[in-house]
C-alpha cells in the first residue's frame, strides 16, 4: 500500500512531469537515450504522454485498453519540442482528473488484475520519476526528486515485484526465486529495505537487517541502482555521477538480481 497519501502523490506526480518537462525542453527529437538506446528523445517524451492519457482510459472505463506504441505514429503526440511541455503536463492532469472523478478507491484494470484507481497516479509517478533521470542523461539537464518521492518509487517497486501475479506478467521474474539469499539496499542515515529470494517467491521488508550484498549510497542514487540507471561496477565505493554508490558482498547476487528485474 502507498505510503503517500494520495494528495501527496498527485502532486509528486505532477513535479516529476514538470521535470520531466523541462529536462526534455529543446533537445533534439532524434537524440539516443543512453539509458534505454532503442529508444529517441521523442520516444521517450511519446512514452510519458502516451502512458498518462492510458492511464486514465483504464481508470474512467474499469477494463483493459491495448497499451500504446511510442514509437509508432500517433495522433494528437507533439513532434515539435516547444509543444512537450504542454502535452505532457496535460496528460498528468487527465490522470489526476480522471481518478479524482472515479474517486481513488474506484475499480480500474491493471496488468495485475483489479487494483484501486490511485494504483495509476503511483505506478506513473514511479515511471516518470526514472524516464525524468532518462531525459536528464539525454540533455544534459539535473535530475532531482524529493525524499519522500524517491522512497516512494523504492517501495512501489518491491510491492510489484513481490505480489503474487507478478510473475504471470513479467515471466522472468520466476528466475529471482532464492533459497534465502538477502539483498539489502540502504539509503544513508535512514532505514533501507532488504529484499529475500524465497523458493516460493519475494519478500521484501524495511530495515537495516543482515544480507549477503549491500548497496549504500543517497537515497536518490538507491533508487537509481535499483531502476539499473546507475551502474555498480567492479570496486567497492564506485563514485555514480558526483556520489558514491557502494556495493559490499555477494557482487554475482545483485548483478543476477539487476538482469532480471523491472521496477
Amino acid at each position: 500500500m502507498p505510503g503517500l497519501g494520495f494528495g501527496r502523490l498527485m502532486e509528486g506526480l505532477r513535479k516529476q512531469t514538470e521535470g520531466f518537462a523541462q529536462a526534455v525542453a529543446g533537445g533534439d527529437p532524434e537524440a539516443v537515450v543512453p539509458t534505454c538506446p532503442e529508444w529517441r528523445l521523442r520516444t521517450l517524451v511519446a512514452h510519458i504522454g502516451l502512458a498518462d492519457r492510458w492511464a486514465a482510459e483504464l481508470v474512467r472505463t474499469g477494463r483493459p485498453v491495448p497499451a500504446p506504441d511510442p514509437a509508432a505514429m500517433n495522433p494528437g503526440v507533439p513532434g515539435v519540442p516547444d509543444e512537450w511541455g504542454t502535452w505532457l503536463r496535460a496528460g498528468a492532469d487527465e490522470l489526476v482528473g480522471a481518478v479524482r472523478e472515479a474517486g481513488e478507491e474506484s475499480q480500474a484494470w491493471s496488468f495485475f488484475g483489479t487494483v484501486p484507481a490511485a494504483f495509476w497516479v503511483r505506478r506513473m509517478l514511479s515511471e516518470t520519476a526514472i524516464h525524468h533521470c532518462d531525459a536528464a542523461q539525454t540533455t544534459g539537464a539535473a535530475f532531482r526528486i524529493a525524499g519522500d518521492l524517491a522512497a516512494e518509487v523504492i517501495t512501489e517497486g518491491m510491492e510489484l515485484m513481490a505480489d503474487p501475479r507478478a510473475e504471470t506478467a513479467v515471466p522472468k521474474l520466476a528466475l529471482l526465486r532464492g533459497a534465502g539469499e538477502r539483498l539489502a539496499f540502504r539509503p544513508y542515515g535512514m532505514d533501507g529495505w532488504v529484499i529475500t529470494r524465497l523458493p516460493e517467491g519475494l519478500r521484501w521488508e524495511r530495515g537495516n537487517g543482515p544480507a549477503d550484498v549491500v548497496v549504500s549510497g543517497t537515497l536518490t542514487e538507491v533508487m537509481l541502482v535499483l531502476a539499473r540507471r546507475r551502474p555498480t561496477g567492479e570496486v567497492t565505493g564506485e563514485v555514480a555521477g558526483e556520489v558514491t554508490v557502494e556495493v559490499t558482498g555477494d557482487r554475482a547476487l545483485l548483478k543476477h538480481w539487476l538482469e532480471h528485474t523491472l521496477i
